[in-house]
């Protein structure tokens, strides 16, 4: 199969995340709302741990966070629950970037349907949307703020923590999706001021089906978001269904790593990516990065190789390694990248774009053979 290069799409579990699982599916199989008996116990501390770790990457209360599915299901419940706050309360404007993932831009869009008005602002061609524009768009109408942290087709990081902080004092809410930052940019996140978050476990070496949804309390108070699913008190009533426990497990488990190796993880990625650039450079291929990389995480690049399409060159390789051309979520479509047309970009340069992510598990040496594989395939494809 060869050398995995879409840890944007997902990144491989962690060995002692697995384990930690194990544990639980083998050993801790109880019902964490179960309260006669031992066995629920036992699972509500594993639940409650595992919440901690959470908010621990934060530096936020345990009681900030909730489970859920993963990011999509997160940034539904906010964008949805919220509606009736908007409607009763008069604020029915949603401002959001066009480069969000699409569980923020159809849900987002969808609210028109309730009367709505939403404002969808471009990034220019750095990959990047202007703080300013987005602010000089909020009134007194304004419900909700969403804008992500990371892009996860270009790595482009957004500037949350200047929107953050002009928020702070506004009655509008500020939403991030931080699934391509949490437990990655660590100290950087600590530091913006939002409301919601969002995250999904499988980005940072836990499980798929798990992640969380941060509520910020603000004098006191947490958002009001409506629960949108009815059926149980878990999760405090915002998120009804049995707690998957060897999930929560993982995903504190991935938490806690990602805090005590996030510096170590950094280093490496950016000696991965040193590796990409270099042979790029030496290929003698013509070839462009999409996005300022100035503002561009050390994990992800996003490149065209001019003269070479994308489907034609992930075709050829694929036995070798592992790549896309954009997010997961669209992987069935071949239509253009909305991300990459937002930006200003022309229909060959996308259409030659490739997206390479990597990460914890990338070994330097096996990326270099591969990455030089994938250059003189490329050659051969001009």
């Amino acid at each position: 199969m060869g050398i995995y290069l879409d840890y944007n799409a997902s990144s491989p579990i962690d060995e002692r995340v697995l384990e930690t699982m194990v544990d639980v599916y083998r050993n801790k199989y109880g019902n964490s709302d179960s309260r006669t008996h031992e066995y629920g116990d036992e699972a509500r501390k594993i639940v409650e741990a595992a919440r901690t770790s959470v908010a621990s990457v934060l530096e936020i209360n345990k009681n900030e966070v909730f489970f859920t599915s993963g990011a999509t299901e997160s940034n539904n419940m906010v964008i949805q629950g919220l509606r009736e706050y908007g409607m009763e309360n008069g604020k029915k404007h949603i401002i959001t970037t066009a480069i969000e993932h699409k569980a923020v831009l159809e849900s987002v869009k969808s609210m028109s349907r309730y009367g709505f008005e939403v404002e969808i602002v471009d990034p220019d061609k750095s990959g990047r949307v202007s703080s300013e524009d987005v602010i000089s768009r909020v009134c007194d109408d304004t419900l909700l703020v969403c804008v992500m942290h990371v892009n996860n087709e270009t790595g482009i990081i957004q500037p949350i923590k200047e929107i953050g902080d002009f928020l702070a004092e506004k009655e509008a809410f500020f939403h991030v999706d931080a699934t391509q930052s949490f437990g990655k940019l660590v100290d950087e996140l600590r530091e913006v001021k939002y409301d919601t978050l969002a995250m999904s476990a499988h980005k940072i070496y836990g499980p798929q089906g798990i992640g969380a949804l941060i509520l910020r309390k603000k004098h006191y108070k947490l958002p009001p978001i409506k629960n949108l699913m009815f059926g149980g008190q878990q999760e405090r009533g915002l998120r009804p269904g049995t707690v998957p426990i060897a999930l929560v497990a993982g995903l504190g488990k991935a938490s806690e790593l990602s805090v005590l190796e996030c510096d170590d993880l950094k280093k490496h990625n950016k000696e991965c990516k040193t590796i990409i650039l270099k042979l790029l450079d030496e290929s003698g291929l013509r070839y462009g990065l999409n996005g300022n990389q100035e503002y561009c995480v050390d994990s992800t690049l996003s490149l065209y190789i001019e003269g070479v399409s994308s489907e034609a060159l992930m075709l050829a390789t694929k036995q070798f390694c592992g790549i896309s051309n954009g997010a997961a979520c669209n992987s069935n479509s071949y239509k253009l990248s909305y991300v990459l047309e937002a930006m200003g970009l022309d229909a060959d340069t996308i259409e030659s774009t490739i997206r390479i992510s990597w990460g914890r598990n990338t070994e330097l040496k096996e990326l270099e053979e591969s990455f030089n594989a994938l250059l003189q395939v490329a050659k051969e494809l001009v």
